[in-house]
């Protein structure tokens, strides 16, 4: 998708900026990009509603 959440697939893990683990409970996730969602980080498909579109461009 090109403006919905970033897809994780595989083994992974999440961890917050303390260094405590996410529980993701699955091996595939949507995280949030929208920074709209009521269950981040992960996606709740607020990005739908709001009309979110991605950047185009890249920083860094």
């Amino acid at each position: 998708m090109t403006h919905g959440p970033l897809l994780i697939r595989g083994d992974f893990a999440l961890v917050t900026p303390d260094g405590e683990r996410i529980d993701a409970r699955r091996g595939t996730v949507a995280l949030c990009r929208c920074g709209k969602s009521a269950l981040k980080p992960f996606c709740d498909g607020t990005h739908k509603a709001i009309n979110f579109r991605a950047g185009t461009t890249r920083e860094g």
